[in-house]
């Protein structure tokens, strides 16, 4: 019989499954082998009831394909797609210290447009403290806890001129720490008032050389040896009342084990399941009990830094390009940031290029392009404070720390505080990003590198926090004016100069 005294085509629910199973996770090759059936089906003898069969059922297959194709239509037998283990992204996070990574990359629209590049932001400002040094935060505490440095109910102290301390303090009472913190009182106001609301205690100090022994640095390292002090004379008191009642505490303990088995033959014939012999113990520290001790994070020299950025950052950077960037560029603080993203980046590919930018009264870009950072007479100790009072906060550095020496780098840029205020303006207008000094000078330098390596190439840097914990200074008119350095660009033409 032919075709025609099948009469209506019905589309049996079994079809409608396997066709909505197919389209989302092979289209092309589906259609291809509706394709193939459906000329061999053709080919065969209408006039046979098996080349009817097959007939109708290649066009069955056929008009499935074209009506999810062509439609929005949702069915609800259709399987959703799970989310790629690949992508990093979970739906849900256990916990604060979960929430931390696995930031987005954000192609910064303006700039891209502008140099003919991919230029890409890792927006590190999207982490529950709000910035970059969460990821550090995070590795220091870890480590020190399973070192023995840091014990459960201890104090972590750090001396910051503000993000890592914010994040110090975010993270610390996540694994029941508490956190001491030392900042310069040149730092925005609202970074030692974000501090303090999170529960951790605050010194503003006068900013001098790290030479000085009342350097923020030093004096957050001393409040760590204080804790460990107390925490040892609390110890040994406690021995001393231990040994001078221990007689008394051997007749308690006579005394309770009498009592447990008198207890116990009370309940053997009732139910023994509910009977235990063992002393009850809390597992949760208690941080307001005694001292615990102190813990110095030492973010500078701790290569705990450097870690979490080689193991953590860099391998999110390289799979969110799959691989596919031509170069990094970042300031640098501690050094860790850009030290482990570096390293990883050029382990897996050594032609990636990695650069440096550096801020106003920095030495770091001379260490780079010259391979000093400075003259004897300039050298830290022998001033008190940089030379040159900028405007950006947590980059810049007149020393090589620990960190920074993992860094591998071929090449630097330096930067102005005009520059940076400038761009921090023109990302606002332009994308909406609201950009901290930090962020927006590592937007300068991957213009910067954009322009110098041509079109075509895929720039990445780090958006490091927001412009939230910047109001006082970077984003206050009457600050800037009295500095000389109110945005008046409308463009990049800053960046021409």
């Amino acid at each position: 019989m032919g075709l025609n005294a099948l009469g209506p085509l019905l589309i049996p629910r079994s079809v409608l499954v396997l066709c909505s199973f197919y389209y989302t996770t092979a289209v092309e090759t589906l259609l291809v082998l509706f394709s193939r059936l459906l000329l061999c089906s053709l080919a065969m003898t209408a006039a046979t009831a098996a080349g009817a069969a097959a007939a109708a059922a290649a066009v069955s297959l056929v008009t499935c394909f074209l009506l999810f194709h062509n439609s929005n239509l949702k069915f609800p037998w259709a399987r959703t797609a799970r989310p790629s283990c690949a992508s990093g992204r979970r739906t849900r996070r256990r916990g604060l210290v979960e929430a931390i990574g696995n930031t987005p990359l954000i192609r910064i629209n303006s700039l891209s447009d502008a140099t003919g590049c991919e230029i890409l932001g890792k927006a590190e400002f999207l982490n529950p403290g709000g910035s970059v040094k969460d990821r550090v935060a995070v590795k220091i505490i870890e480590e020190a806890l399973e070192s023995g440095d840091l014990i459960c109910g201890g104090t972590v102290t750090e001396g910051s001129a503000g993000s890592t301390a914010i994040s110090l303090a975010t993270v610390a009472p996540a694994y029941g720490c508490r956190c001491n913190v030392v900042i310069p009182d040149d730092a925005a106001i609202e970074k030692s008032q974000i501090i303090e609301a999170l529960g951790a205690t605050v010194e503003r100090v006068r900013p001098v050389s790290i030479t000085h022994r009342d350097h923020f640095v030093n004096i957050a390292r001393r409040r760590a040896l204080e804790a460990n002090k107390l925490a040892a004379e609390q110890r040994e008191s406690n021995e001393t009342r231990t040994n001078g009642l221990a007689h008394v505490n051997s007749k308690m303990t006579d005394d309770k084990l009498a009592a447990m088995q008198n207890a116990l033959k009370k309940t053997q014939n009732n139910d023994p399941a509910h009977v235990s012999t063992e002393m009850t113990h809390s597992s949760k520290c208690d941080p307001s009990s005694d001292s615990k001790g102190g813990f110095f994070a030492d973010q500078f020299e701790n290569m705990a830094n450097y870690r979490a950025h080689y193991e953590w950052t860099g391998p999110e950077i390289w799979e969110q390009t799959k691989g596919s960037l031509h170069a990094f560029v970042a300031a640098a603080g501690t050094g860790g940031t850009i030290a482990g993203v570096s390293r990883y980046l050029k382990e897996k590919n050594r032609s990636i290029k990695c650069f440096l930018m550096d801020p106003p009264g920095s030495g770091l870009f001379n260490k780079v392009t010259r391979g000093v950072m400075y003259t004897k007479e300039e050298a830290e100790g022998k001033r008190l404070k940089n030379p040159f009072d900028t405007i950006t906060e947590g980059i810049g550095i007149n020393r090589v720390t620990r960190n920074f020496m993992m860094a591998e780098l071929d090449g630097a840029y330096r930067g102005t505080d005009r520059e940076a205020v400038e761009m921090s303006r023109f990302l606002l207008r332009n994308d909406g990003l609201f950009v901290g000094s930090s962020s927006a000078m590592n937007c300068v330098g991957a213009v910067r590198v954009a322009r110098d390596l041509g079109p075509g190439h895929t720039i990445v840097t780090i958006l490091c926090d927001s412009g939230m914990r910047h109001l006082s200074k970077f984003f206050n008119d009457q600050y800037l004016a009295d500095h000389g350095l109110t945005p008046t660009a409308t463009g990049l033409e800053f960046l021409d100069k």
